[in-house]
Formats: C-alpha cells, sequence, structure tokens
C-alpha cells in the first residue's frame, strides 16, 4: 500500500468530486457529516459500558466517541508529523488527523440500544429464528450476518447506506475515511474463521460492492476472497478507541464506586512516572478525587499517545504491507502497554461483573426480543405477497416510508427491520417494548 492512494479525497456515491472551500477541507466535512447525523446523535442515549445513568459524569456512546476522537486526532497528527515526506504533497499532518478524527467519531455508530449486550442479544433471537425455519429462505452467506450480528457492519452501513443519501453513498464520505472507519474490511464468512476476535465483521453481503469499490480505490490488498488488508490509519483509531475505554471505564468505576481511588491512581502513576503536571503537585487534601484524578488521566493520555504513535512509526513497513500481527497496543514499548492491559482487566474484574449492569443487560435481551418478534414477524407474514393481520399491518406502518416491500427477498427486509431496531436508543427501545406488551400507555 501506499499513502498517496491510501488518502483517496474522492467521495462515495455519485457526487465523487470532493469541492475544496477556504478552510474547510474534504476530511473537515466528513467530520461534520459524522456529526450533524442522526445516528451520531442518538449515541447520546445508548449504554457505553454501564446502563444510561442518572449520574451525568457516566459516559454514554456520544461522549466516549468524542473523546475516542480527541484521542486519534492528535494520533493522526504525531504520525502526520514523522511521516511528512512519505505523504502526499498536499496532505499535512492536520489533514491525518481529521481523517483518524472522523473515522475515530464513526466508530461506534451503528451500535444498537445496550452496547454489546444489545449485539449478542440480536444474534441469539436469529439463532432462535435460523431453528424456526425463518431464515430458510437465504442463503448461506445472508443468513451468516444475521447469526454473527456485528455493530461494526451496521455502522458501515449506516455510513455508506442509511444516513443523508440513502441507498445512494450514505454520507458520502471521503475513501480515505471509510477505509479508516473499516476496522474488519472482511463479510461474515470470515467472522470466526480467523479467530481474530469472536464475531468481528465489517460488512454484511448487501454492501460487499461498496467494500470492494472502497478496497479497489485504496489499493487495500485482496487476502482472500471478501477479506482485504486493513488501512494503516484503522490501527490509529483503535489504539484511540483502547486507550479511551482502557482509561474511562476507571472513572466510571470509581463514580459508580466500585473501585478505590487508590489502585487507580496507583496505575496511572507506574505510567506517568515523574513527570507529573505542576497542577498535581500543587493539589492539596482537600481537592477532590475526581479533579485529581482528571489533571493525572490527561498525563496518561499523552504518555499512551505517544507510545501508540511511536508504535505505528516503527511498524510502518508492517503496515503498508498489511501483515502487522495484533493492534497497536501490542506493539507499544514499556509501561504504556502494561498500563492499558491492567486497566482493561481492572474493569474485567470488578466493573464488567456489576449488579446493575447484569440486570440491564437480562433486559436487553427480553427488550430486543420483543422487537425482534413484532418487526421481523411482520416482515416474515407479508413477505411474497401475502396479507399481513391487522397488527402486523399497524407494525408495518410504524416504518412508514422505510416498511420493506412485500416482494423483497426476506433478507433485504430483515436487513431494513434490523436497521430501525439498531438505530433505537435504550430508552426508546424500552418504551416502545413495554408499550407493544401493553405494559404501559402512551400518555
Amino acid at each position: 500500500m501506499d499513502w498517496h492512494t491510501l488518502l483517496n479525497r474522492e467521495r462515495l456515491g455519485k457526487s465523487v468530486q470532493s469541492t475544496e472551500e477556504l478552510g474547510r477541507s474534504p476530511f473537515h466535512k466528513d467530520h461534520d457529516r459524522v456529526i450533524f447525523s442522526g445516528a451520531f446523535r442518538r449515541l447520546g442515549r445508548k449504554t457505553q459500558v454501564h446502563p444510561v445513568s442518572s449520574n451525568d459524569h457516566i459516559h454514554t456512546r456520544l461522549t466516549h466517541s468524542l473523546e475516542v476522537s480527541c484521542v486519534g486526532r492528535s494520533l493522526g497528527m504525531r504520525v502526520g508529523e514523522v511521516l511528512r515526506d512519505s505523504l502526499p504533497e498536499w496532505c499535512t499532518p492536520a489533514d491525518l488527523g481529521m481523517i483518524v478524527q472522523s473515522g475515530c467519531l464513526a466508530h461506534d455508530i451503528g451500535n444498537p440500544p445496550f452496547g454489546h449486550s444489545g449485539e449478542d442479544a440480536i444474534r441469539h433471537w436469529f439463532q432462535q429464528a435460523a431453528g424456526r425455519g425463518w431464515l430458510d429462505d437465504m442463503n448461506d452467506a445472508q443468513r451468516t450476518d444475521f447469526l454473527n450480528f456485528e455493530g461494526n457492519a451496521q455502522g458501515f452501513r449506516v455510513l455508506t447506506q442509511l444516513e443523508y443519501h440513502q441507498f445512494d453513498g450514505g454520507m458520502r464520505l471521503t475513501y480515505a475515511t471509510l477505509g479508516t472507519y473499516l476496522k474488519y474490511p472482511w463479510t461474515s464468512r470470515h467472522a470466526e474463521a480467523l479467530g481474530y476476535k469472536k464475531h468481528k465483521f465489517g460488512c454484511y453481503q448487501s454492501e460487499l460492492p461498496l467494500l470492494e469499490q472502497i478496497a479497489s480505490k485504496l489499493g487495500l490488498p485482496q487476502l482472500e476472497e471478501q477479506r482485504w488488508a486493513r488501512h494503516p490509519l484503522v490501527y490509529l483509531m483503535e489504539a484511540a478507541d483502547d486507550i479511551c475505554y482502557g482509561l474511562i471505564d476507571l472513572e466510571d468505576g470509581l463514580e459508580m464506586e466500585l473501585l478505590n481511588y487508590s489502585e487507580v491512581e496507583t496505575l496511572l502513576l507506574d505510567l506517568v512516572g515523574d513527570d507529573l503536571p505542576e497542577t498535581y503537585r500543587l493539589l492539596g487534601p482537600n481537592d477532590s478525587r475526581r479533579r485529581k484524578l482528571a489533571i493525572l488521566r490527561g498525563k496518561a493520555i499523552e504518555h499512551l499517545t505517544n507510545a501508540a504513535a511511536h508504535a505505528f512509526v516503527e511498524q510502518q513497513d508492517a503496515l503498508l504491507a498489511g501483515t502487522l500481527v495484533g493492534d497497536l497496543v501490542e506493539h507499544m514499548h514499556g509501561p504504556a502497554k502494561q498500563c492499558v492491559v491492567q486497566a482493561k482487566g481492572m474493569a474485567r474484574e470488578k466493573i464488567f461483573q456489576d449488579k446493575r449492569k447484569t440486570l440491564h443487560e437480562i433486559g436487553a435481551y427480553t427488550t430486543l426480543e420483543i422487537l425482534l418478534n413484532a418487526f421481523c414477524g411482520a416482515a416474515l407474514e407479508q413477505h411474497g405477497g401475502r396479507t399481513p393481520s391487522f397488527k402486523n399491518r399497524r407494525i408495518l406502518d410504524l416504518l412508514g416510508s422505510n416498511a420493506p416491500d412485500p416482494d423483497w427477498p426476506l433478507y433485504r427486509s430483515f436487513l431494513r427491520m434490523i436497521d430501525f431496531i439498531a438505530g433505537m436508543t435504550d430508552s426508546y427501545a424500552t418504551e416502545m417494548a413495554s408499550e407493544m406488551t401493553g405494559r404501559s400507555s402512551p400518555t
């Protein structure tokens, strides 16, 4: 791969030319298109790790995505400064930072309500549906899309199909930004065969022609059928995500009183060593833990960002060859890698097992089962031109102009239902499921 091709400024869709504006590059436009989209706005009411809480300091998918984008921008700019001579003449470090920032903003845009529990609940429902014969009309590849439902593939559909120019390029982002978003540039047929991460893939069969087009425009090497090498900037987006959720999970754990301040402070002090900000040294016993942690966390992110940027530059040859094994964190040196690994371990042991989180996850299965039974059941009943019941006609009415056509293949109809359900916020999904079962009435 080479940077001149990887940083393609053309846009997906009919309007391929990306005109320059004073002070606003094509990648700034990508950033703005993601920020102003409805799908991005709804992340404010979607679970990050903990249920959307009355505690305003707990992260949602929206605040997490914004924070990741800030770290991603710093990573892109730092790498851009070092690689300046290898980049196209028109490309500045700020351009590289903006591409990574835009990819980071979008990295969770396809996540369904209730976070990873929601993803698993959808997979579980489709496994049961397959047992009832609901997926019999599909081929193996199409069935696998649903059985391995994945928020990254749904996000690719949001970016390229659903937002703005519906089914005509979607947001019409630049190829460079789409490549940076594509964490898993392969289809569900490789979701488990690769052994990379269970269920992980980035593209449904319905968007495969778009993935092929993007890979061609960016010069991504094809590794096997329906699988391509990752864009090098994906590794910066992934590192920004790892850095943020590694540290931010711990902040949320403190807010929910699941961790002791001393163990989090020790972890960060081990990373920054003697490089303590003067503001931290001046803090007294009456200063809040929240203020102390904010200052320390800022310095920790600086150290982790420097380590990730250094690892990227060090591994540039393998990145451009598409042969790098693992993620950037695995190639970071010294206490930086240890800090991220220990932070993730602490979160797994002490935060993810919280009873409030467990009850919320169980509730996600019930809520999504009700919604999937209703919407996919309605699509199935009308499939092939059959006349749906009055109830199912009313369910289809809820989708308005986005309701599937009775003559569509069932795969396409079910995707349209998933678009609707996966786009819901936690609260909207809960409210709709509750009303559908008669447990509450609209006021």
